[in-house]
This record gives structure tokens, C-alpha cells and sequence, in this order.
């Protein structure tokens, strides 16, 4: 007999019915004789119960000896639970299924980790539950995430089809332009010494889509990339791709605002209100000290170069001279920060090349610091004045280039909100989103080390129409077509305008990165002779869909969103993977592997 209801389905109308379940034993009790088996399958969970008094004898035995994860199918009638024994936590919690027989599907053997414990996330190695995956996979809270996932592509797709995009899917074995993250790449086997290398993103295919005319692309790509992880970045990950023709970027805005609307509402079946807010990059480097703020509590950084400029406080007064400035944030009510958590700061601010950390605790009245006896009474009363000062504060500072000032501080105030939150002195709503636009960014950047500029976010960016004739002049005070959409300090995407001029993006690639013409034409000339035949005003942006997701599932790690994700080495738990190969393969491949040499 086949299932005649899913194990989250069973309501009190649906009492006298026979009815059969299949699905995994998720708990077994035995109580007073009576043996009650949980089973679950992906809707939910149903009671049933077995009855000595009322089974054969054999049949109540096989189903004692169970082990939890069992497949089963098991058939009877329903009925409303007794009273006094419903389950309030799960739906079917009134109803049971007094069995009247039982098919054992599958034995499962005893399990390497138990899955009916809610915080099994938190007491079990994250290396264990990426080595038994699919046991991982069958807790509630991970079939959820992956529901959650598969909403929010639908809801996706449905979106940009409505507003006129088609899906196009572009190859993941792309030509090898090695800018940015590492690639990972494929030998050919047909051409010895030749190589495809996986796309990091589609951005030059996407481009190019819109040189053919389809005006309004999209597809949730697969990318690759060669990096170091961390828990918000995979090897391989996948991004909601988009470009657009005949447009700026008013419209990228509108756009990403109503398919956010509608992925919160299908997700979440929350209503978030547009239009977002709009932030330029200096002003959340200045306020913030980062590009992609948290703007759900405070602590923001104000400037008090003008205050300090003459002070006899060398340290204030010579980065100014220097051409810099000097930054201050107010962490409320941590002036009990310990010894261990004043360095943990002063190790941040070093790590942007300062040599320490200046600050002052208020307690029991007065300001407790070295610097403070350098400090005239305006710059106190500033000082107070500007951060809201009050007993159990900690004021931090940085002295330093505006931007290395600001990042300084960014990174700090971090920190500090997770300090404060744990000890319970700083509570910020989990249903609460803020969403921003990061607008204005520099179109170039500048690299000390190679002496030269390198794009902010990439060479395909248009500068502001305005700022074109900086270029060569003035290159720091170019502005780029660049925009990043935040929630709640998490960059959930990026994009820009793009250069559509062939002259304009050879003056980028060539006078102004300065790379070689015959490199240019190497790595971009499929571009540039593509541009030549017309290729309309276009922009883009993509979206990291991982990291969205694991937004919405309230997570901090895309890798409980992710069905089968890698390690933070870049492994794959489950299958052994990546591994050796015969020799036979490297053969085909025209491929010799040198062991490396211990030291």
C-alpha cells in the first residue's frame, strides 16, 4: 500500500480514518508497555502508537527494536490523542495513529550523531555533520533553510519574468582572466598546454548578451572561485545574475527593491518598505568606517580633526599635520571592557598599521586615561558634546588617513556590538532589516605596492559622465557607476553601469590600469570587437544568493543553506573529495604531477 497522508497532514476531521504513513522513526518511548514511534518525513512528524494488547506479538517486538532514521511504513487508524497528552509543538500534536501493522523499509544502522535535538547544530562538529550530510539534512531546522532556498528561486524567477527578462544560461568552461580571485582550471585534453578556466562570475557574457540585442538578462549562475573561505564564501557559489539594456541606475534601484519586496514576502511574509535608503561610500566609511554598514545600532564615528589640530598630544596633532585626521566613537556602557578585550582592539587597530590604541574610560566620575591630561576643556566639551558622553562609556580613537581612520574604528565598532551583545547591554530585533543602497564609490584605487591604479570593482565600470575628463588628470577623484546593496552590515550584492564606448573602455584598460595593448587584446578583444558593432548603454548587478538566503534562514554560515557544501578547507566531507587520479587520466590529460618536497 502507498502513503495515504505526509506525517505533518493529520487534523481531529480526519479521526476514524485508516490511513498509512512512511518515514523515518524519529523517536521511540516506551511507556508502561505502550510503545509510542514518532514518524517524521519531510512535511513533519505523526504520533503512533503500538499496543501489545491489540498487535501480534512478532509485530511488537520488530517495532521495539527499532533504531532511530528506520524507514517504515506504517498503517492504522487515527484518533484524537487523550486528553492532557496533545503536543502543542508540532501540528498534528492532537491526533495519533493507533498501528495495526508496520513494513520495516529499511534497518538503519545506530546513528554517528543523534538528529532529534534542536541545538545539534551546536553540540555536534560541524566536520561530523558534513561527514554524514545527509543525516545532517533530514533535521527540521536544515529542511526548512532548503525550502526557504527553493521558494526564494521560484519567487525569483517569477519576479524577472514578469518584468520582461529572459533566463539565459552562459558556459561555466570560460577563458582564463586572471584578475581578482584565483580561478580554477580544466586542461583540454584535445589541446596539450591549453586550459578553460570555470567563470568567476558571467560579466563578460552578460555584456555581451546585451550587444545581441536581448535587452534583459538574468540567471542564477553557478560562480568559482579560488579562495581562501570563510562562512560566507564557498568555492563554489551562486549568484542572482542580471543585466539590463537602455537604463540607469534608477532603474538597477527599482528593480532590486521589488524583488527583494517580494523574496521577503514569500519568505518571510514580511512587508519591507521602499525605496531603500541611499548612503554615498564616503559617507559610510565616515559614519560607520565600513562600506556596508550595520545601521541597526549606534556607535557611529564622528571627526574631531579641527579640535585636536593644535593639540600637545603629538600623536593628534602629527597625523593631522600629516595630512590626516583624527576619529572617535562612543562604545556606550563598555567602559568594563577587560584587559584581554582592550588588546583584542588594539590587535585590530594595528592590523591597519597603527601602532596602538588610544582610549578613555568614564568611570566613577572621571576620565580614566594617559591622554586625557593632553586634552584642553574645548576639546572635552567637544567631546562630550559630540558622543553623547556619560558614565560607563568607552571612547576610542584613531589618528591616521582618513581611510585607514575610519576602517580602524569600522572594524572596532564591530567588536564592541558583539561585546555588548553578549552581555546582553545591546538587543537588536532579528526581524528587523535595514536595507541601504552604498552609491558614489571611487571608479579606481591604488595600489602602493605595483605602483599603479586597479579598478574599485571591476574595469567594466563606468566612470560618472561628469568625471570622464579626470581620468588621466586626476584618477583618485573619479567617481564610478558602482552600487552595493546592504542589509544589516551584509553586502548582499553589487553592481554598476557599464562602459558600452569601445574608445572609453580601451582608455581604461590600456592608459589607465596600464595593460600591455597586445594583454588587452589577449584577454578582451572579443569585447572590444564586439563593442564595435553596437553595443547598447547597459548595467548590471548580481546578487550573492547564499548569503541571501542565509539572511532569510537567519544564519550566519551559506553553508546551512547549501545542500552539499565544501569545508572551510575546500573539501568535500562526505565524498573524499578532492582526490587523487589514476594515471591514466593525467596521461590524457598531457599532465605530470611533481610530489612536493618536504622540507
Amino acid at each position: 500500500m502507498k502513503r495515504t497522508h505526509h506525517c505533518n497532514e493529520l487534523r481531529p476531521a480526519d479521526a476514524g480514518r485508516p490511513v498509512v504513513l512512511e518515514g523515518w522513526v524519529h523517536s521511540r518511548r516506551d511507556l508502561g508497555g505502550v510503545l509510542f514511534l514518532d514518524i517524521r518525513d519531510r512535511e513533519g512528524r505523526t504520533q503512533t502508537v503500538f499496543d501489545p494488547s491489540d498487535l501480534p506479538p512478532e509485530l511488537f517486538n520488530r517495532a521495539s527494536h527499532l533504531h532511530s532514521e528506520s524507514v517504515v511504513r506504517v498503517t492504522g487508524l487515527v484518533r484524537l490523542r487523550p486528553g492532557g497528552t496533545e503536543n502543542a509543538k508540532i501540528a498534528t500534536g492532537q491526533m495519533e495513529v493507533l498501528a495495526k501493522d508496520m513494513e520495516v523499509l529499511n534497518d538503519a544502522a545506530v546513528l554517528p550523531f543523534s538528529i532529534d535535538d534542536p541545538e545539534i547544530a551546536n553540540k555536534v562538529n560541524e566536520e561530523l555533520r558534513l561527514q554524514y550530510r545527509y543525516l545532517d539534512l533530514r533535521r527540521p531546522e536544515m529542511t526548512r533553510n532548503l525550502r526557504i532556498r527553493s521558494k526564494v528561486a521560484i519567487a525569483t524567477r517569477s519576479h524577472m519574468d514578469e518584468q520582461g527578462f529572459l533566463e539565459v544560461e552562459t558556459p561555466t568552461l570560460f577563458k582564463s582572466t586572471p584578475e581578482g580571485a584565483r580561478e580554477f582550471l580544466v586542461p583540454n585534453r584535445r589541446e596539450p598546454g591549453t586550459f578553460y578556466a570555470l567563470p568567476q562570475s558571467p560579466q563578460q557574457f552578460k555584456q555581451i548578451l546585451m550587444v545581441s540585442g536581448v535587452e534583459r538578462y538574468f540567471q542564477l549562475a553557478r560562480c568559482y572561485r579560488d579562495e581562501d573561505l570563510r562562512a560566507d564564501r564557498q568555492p563554489e557559489f551562486t549568484q542572482v545574475d542580471i543585466e539590463m539594456s537602455f537604463i540607469d541606475r534608477e532603474d538597477i534601484y527599482a528593480l532590486i527593491e521589488g524583488l527583494l519586496k517580494r523574496v521577503w514576502k514569500t519568505a518571510l511574509g514580511m512587508d519591507i518598505p521602499t525605496p531603500f535608503k541611499r548612503i554615498s561610500f564616503h559617507e559610510a566609511l565616515d559614519r560607520w568606517g565600513i562600506d556596508k554598514p550595520d545601521t541597526r545600532f549606534g556607535m557611529e564615528l564622528a571627526d574631531f580633526t579641527e579640535e585636536f589640530r593644535d593639540s600637545t598630544f603629538k600623536v593628534f596633532s602629527g597625523a593631522i599635520a600629516a595630512g590626516g585626521v583624527v576619529k572617535a566613537m562612543n562604545a556606550k556602557g563598555l567602559a568594563g571592557a577587560t584587559q584581554g578585550q582592550i588588546e583584542t582592539m588594539t590587535e585590530y587597530a594595528k592590523g591597519f598599521g597603527a601602532k596602538g590604541l588610544a582610549y578613555i574610560k568614564v568611570e566613577n566620575g572621571e576620565w580614566k586615561s594617559p591622554i586625557v591630561k593632553f586634552f584642553s576643556e574645548a576639546a572635552k566639551a567637544a567631546l562630550t558634546a559630540k558622543l553623547g558622553i556619560e558614565q560607563g562609556d568607552l571612547i576610542l580613537f584613531a589618528a591616521d588617513q582618513w581611510l585607514n581612520a575610519c576602517e580602524i574604528l569600522g572594524k572596532i565598532r564591530l567588536y564592541c556590538a558583539d561585546v555588548l551583545k553578549t552581555q546582553g547591554k545591546l538587543t537588536i530585533d532579528p526581524q528587523r532589516f535595514d536595507f541601504l543602497w552604498v552609491v558614489d564609490f571611487p571608479l579606481l584605487s591604488y595600489d602602493k605596492e605595483m605602483n599603479r591604479w586597479y579598478s574599485s570593482h571591476h574595469p567594466f565600470t563606468a566612470p560618472v559622465a561628469e568625471d570622464i575628463g579626470l581620468l588621466k588628470s586626476d584618477p583618485k577623484k573619479v567617481r564610478g557607476q558602482h552600487y552595493d546593496i546592504v542589509v544589516n552590515g551584509v553586502e548582499l550584492g553589487g553592481g554598476s553601469i557599464r562602459i558600452h564606448q569601445p574608445d572609453l573602455q580601451r582608455t581604461i584598460f590600456e592608459d589607465v590600469l596600464q595593460i600591455p595593448p597586445e594583454e588587452t587584446q589577449l584577454r578582451f578583444g572579443y569585447m572590444l570587437e564586439a563593442f564595435k558593432y553596437g553595443a547598447p548603454p547597459h548595467g548590471g548587478i548580481a546578487l550573492g544568493f547564499d548569503r541571501l538566503c542565509a539572511i532569510l534562514c537567519g544564519t550566519t554560515s551559506i553553508r546551512d543553506v547549501i545542500a552539499f557544501p565544501k569545508t572551510a578547507k575546500g573539501t568535500c566531507l562526505m565524498t573524499d573529495s578532492p582526490s587523487p587520479v589514476s594515471a591514466r587520466q593525467l596521461k590524457d590529460l598531457h599532465i605530470e604531477v611533481k610530489a612536493a618536497v618536504k622540507p
